[in-house]
């Protein structure tokens, strides 16, 4: 049972890591190492190039992907710390206090949150595309920012409802015991104790709004371009297979970064003996 364990893992870490490594050997071929069949060992099976990399810096034929990358790291980051706040806020006063209008409740609050999520990217497109253009914000930073905010918060507090719902509130009626108010309790109690879902909120959003190519699309043309964008810029008439798996590997790679950064802090176990 143990070796089978180890052999379903091993299959599984084949089918994760493949396709980069799959991404990293095309990214140093040309176009008859493409073509010319099935090959993985450079030297051996083919000539090695740099041709794929220097297309991303401005080289023949690509793009300059530095301001792209920087635009996506601006405005991503930005949105994911504006969300967080936001949303961890809204998720602890929806998780500890009780609110009623009528035959709205706090799970009808946070099933609207949620809902922001379900509708398709396509019907919110006009709307955002008007409300931009009437702010002067088409083509802007600060308009993708805060796009970006109202498709990432529902995420945040949809993330840390759930968690907040897990934390004892022994640990806020100690602090208020202690003399805290409310938000103090929240802040030097609860808050530290929470790390983990914040954690969990903040990659959430990040990977969504690294990821989106719709609306980066939609509602940038020249002086603003997302990274995601500018790949798609990358493709022609013929695919430069080399152009494009360099440019997924520097996509992907501060996702990666991130991940295995904190992926020790992803633990439930900053809670132990938090209760006294």
């Amino acid at each position: 049972m143990k070796a089978l364990k180890y052999v379903l893992v091993v299959l599984w870490g084949a089918f994760v890591v493949t396709p980069l490594l799959w991404a990293l050997t095309t990214s140093f071929k040309t176009a008859n190492g493409v073509t010319g069949g099935p090959t993985y060992i450079p030297y051996l099976q083919y000539e090695p190039s740099l041709a794929g990399w220097r297309s991303l810096f401005g080289g023949a034929g690509g793009i300059d992907i530095a301001k792209p990358y920087l635009d996506s790291l601006i405005v991503t980051l930005s949105a994911t710390a504006i969300s967080l706040v936001l949303g961890t806020l809204a998720a602890y006063g929806l998780s500890r206090f009780t609110y009623k209008a009528g035959f709205v409740k706090n799970a009808d609050l946070v099933f609207f949150f949620i809902s922001q999520r379900i509708m398709p990217p396509i019907v919110l497109s006009i709307p955002f595309f008007l409300l931009l253009q009437f702010l002067g914000l088409l083509d802007t930073k600060v308009g993708l920012i805060l796009v970006y905010i109202a498709l990432l918060l529902p995420i945040a507090v949809w993330i840390m409802v759930d968690f907040f719902d897990g934390v004892p509130r022994a640990i806020d009626e100690m602090a208020l015991l202690d003399g805290c108010s409310p938000f103090e309790a929240f802040r030097r109690v609860v808050l530290p104790n929470s790390l983990p879902g914040i954690l969990v909120a903040g990659m959430f959003c990040l990977i969504f709004g690294w990821n989106d190519f719709f609306f980066a699309f939609t509602l940038t043309f020249t002086e603003t371009q997302l990274l995601p964008v500018a790949v798609v810029a990358l493709n022609s008439s013929v695919t430069p297979w080399w152009s494009l798996s360099a440019s997924a590997l520097i996509s992907v790679a501060p996702l990666i970064l991130i991940a295995f950064f904190v992926e020790r802090l992803l633990s439930r176990g900053t809670l132990a003996g938090a209760i006294r």
